[in-house]
């Protein structure tokens, strides 16, 4: 059976009450006079609010001082009257390692445990009565420190899950940057070209016929990006993804649309890394090659996927064309090429030259 978890709250808050109650209000009413009840009226209310203000507070260092207040008060109540205070002591043992901080709970624990037995030493009280509270005392501090603790580690363990969600959720959004980038980058650059083609035609009369292969072009090319977008988000999904297919259709797209030629060696050998190594390869090698299209107009590329010890290495040159962007060049295309690298423990390099621009890509296998 599973009880409400207010109304249990709420019943335990008030046996809390009760048991702390008790001890004052015993002790002003079993006064002989009058004037001695007014006497210890302001210490039996005083340690009572210090010991509730302490338990509902919640900065540490107030609370150091209103359970500090709240022992010395019950020492001084169990002094006056036995057994009247001891329930602030205890209360406050097990309170302090939630309510301070863990040196100064400590400090507090041992002045409990080393007042109980002196007081009740100079009121006369038996010792084996007296040993036997300090040793509840001890008892009740070793509990409430390793329930501290306990709570300690599952707050610190929630906050590394959170931070780790945290963490995951932004990967994902990176992950899902990079692919729109990828997809959208690839495929607009390529219908650029083609549409800036036709509007130059157009603007001086060129051949009609060759405006509209250069539109069908684009045409084909929307609907490659559309196709392209359907297979990234099945590789999100965890669909497989057609490695030798997409480098021949890349290198197919870069002919179309430059009218350059494109080289393609494949080693069959280097087809077999897993899901996001393949992904990695192919969005790389179409980064490449659309970084080619942007910066060098008029270049012809290479593109080779071969085996090199235990890694599957990619490298796309280019040639021919105005020079390329510097090995260094902090373009998105790059920052999402060397991530995608990192991410599976790979590495990506880019290289200048004289005639072109290189970028070679090396994932483990």
């Amino acid at each position: 059976m599973v009880f409400p978890r207010r109304p249990v709250i709420r019943v335990l808050i008030a046996l809390l009450l009760a048991y702390l109650a008790y001890g004052p209000v015993f002790l002003v009413l079993t006064r002989s006079t009058v004037p001695a009840a007014l006497l210890v009226l302001p210490l039996a209310a005083g340690t009572l609010g210090a010991c509730l203000w302490a338990l509902a507070g919640h900065s540490a260092r107030r609370n150091a001082w209103l359970l500090l207040i709240t022992v010395l008060g019950g020492l001084a109540m169990h002094l006056v009257e036995p057994f009247t205070g001891v329930s602030f002591c205890f209360v406050a043992v097990f309170a302090a390692p939630f309510r301070m901080r863990p040196r100064l709970a400590l400090a507090l624990t041992t002045l409990v445990i080393v007042g109980m037995p002196l007081v009740s030493h100079v009121i006369g009280l038996d010792m084996g009565t007296a040993w036997g509270l300090t040793a509840g005392i001890a008892y009740s501090a070793v509990f409430a420190f390793l329930l501290s603790h306990q709570a300690a580690t599952r707050r610190q363990a929630t906050e590394v899950a959170e931070a780790r969600a945290r963490e995951a959720v932004l990967d994902e959004r990176a992950r899902l940057a990079r692919e729109v980038h990828d997809i959208l980058a690839h495929s607009q650059s390529a219908q650029i070209v083609h549409l800036e083609g036709v509007r130059m035609l157009l603007k001086q009369g060129g051949d009609r016929a060759i405006a509209l292969d250069r539109v069908e072009r684009a045409v084909g090319l929307a609907r490659s990006s559309l196709e392209e977008t359907r297979r990234a988000l099945d590789m999100l999904r965890g669909d497989d993804l057609p490695l030798r297919e997409r480098l021949e259709r890349l290198a197919a797209e870069f002919r179309a649309a430059t009218g350059k030629e494109c080289a393609l060696s494949i080693d069959e050998g280097a087809l077999a890394p897993g899901a996001e190594a393949r992904l990695a390869i192919a969005r790389t090698a179409q980064e490449a090659l659309t970084n080619v299209r942007k910066h060098a107009p008029g270049a012809s590329a290479a593109v080779a996927l071969r085996l090199v010890d235990q890694w599957s290495e990619l490298e796309v040159r280019d040639h021919g064309g105005q020079p390329g962007p510097p090995a260094t060049g902090g373009g998105y295309g790059l920052v999402g090429m060397r991530e995608r690298a990192a991410l599976i423990g790979g590495r990506l390099r880019t290289c200048a030259q004289e005639d072109g621009f290189t970028v070679v890509l090396r994932v483990p296998r």
